[in-house]
């Protein structure tokens, strides 16, 4: 039998705690966030805010996690393993968001100028199905304004909390800048729902935007893009990249995982988040 070798992907040192929703079909929420953070070397731990139903079809229903069991897993994680970054993806109503910005407080988090708070304001699935109750918009105001976090966005998203449409790149230009105004450190505002032949993701903070361009990728196999674009984020801040760069080449690892697809499933199927991990060598 021949000997094989792994191969060293990375010495794990960083850490990120992921506080966010399940999907079962693994290609979005703490799965997509778990996937993505260990393809790019980094140590992921999860405080889980609700089970979902869904698939590559949609989202069919959710059981929402007890809050107090929500903060209780960030407590038990925060209390033993240092951390470096935390990315918040799904919370569903405005006593979870509360809860979730009061146990980051009391571990000192939002005070802690050497941990980034990735917020990924996740809303509404890409089959419509709401994720963030009407009433909870006010909180995640909140949350922005008093943990100032760098927050991800897509167009809908970015509309919904600003009540701003965007039609074009000077709208997501304003768009961004009264996030900004919000209390966010950096926005990241993702284009790819403009029907244009090439899309443009901004990063905007009170001073400077940042553009990326690159072409569309005709495919429906998109699902999860935006808890991947926001992990990959996590992971390279964690690792203490600036968040210029840490935006270049999280852009750059969604795009490749995207371009990869394994094409899976009957409707919006995952991307491909391993594409840079090689298997075994001879």
């Amino acid at each position: 039998m021949k000997k094989i070798k792994l191969k060293k992907i990375n010495n794990l040192s960083r850490t990120v705690l992921v506080v966010a929703g399940s999907d079962p079909s693994g290609g979005a929420g703490i799965q997509a966030d778990l996937k993505t953070l260990t393809s790019l070397g980094v140590y992921g731990m999860t405080a889980i805010s609700a089970l979902t139903e869904q698939n590559t079809n949609g989202v069919f229903d959710i059981f929402e996690i007890p809050i107090e069991f929500v903060v209780k897993q960030i407590n038990c994680c925060l209390f033993d393993i240092n951390v470096h970054a935390v990315k918040i993806g799904m919370l569903h109503s405005a006593e979870l968001i509360s809860a979730v910005l009061e146990a980051l407080n009391n571990h000192n988090i939002v005070s802690n100028k050497n941990v980034n708070i990735i917020l990924d304001p996740v809303m509404v699935a890409k089959g419509g199905h709401k994720l963030l109750k009407e009433n909870a918009i006010d909180a995640l105001k909140n949350f922005i304004h008093e943990a100032k976090p760098i927050i991800t966005p897509n167009i809908p998203e970015a509309e919904i909390l600003t009540g701003m449409k965007i039609n074009n790149l000077k709208d997501m230009e304003n768009v961004g800048k009264e996030i900004i105004k919000l209390g966010a450190s950096h926005v990241i505002l993702k284009g790819g729902h403009m029907e244009t032949k090439v899309i443009t993701d901004l990063l905007i903070n009170s001073s400077e935007i940042h553009s990326i361009e690159s072409a569309k990728i005709k495919t429906s196999h998109t699902h999860g893009t935006g808890c991947t674009m926001a992990s990959a984020l996590s992971a390279f801040l964690a690792k203490s990249i600036d968040i210029r760069h840490s935006f270049e080449i999280a852009h750059k690892y969604v795009n490749n995982a995207i371009k990869t697809t394994p094409k899976f499933g009957k409707g919006n199927g995952p991307i491909n988040h391993c594409f840079n991990i090689n298997e075994f060598i001879n």
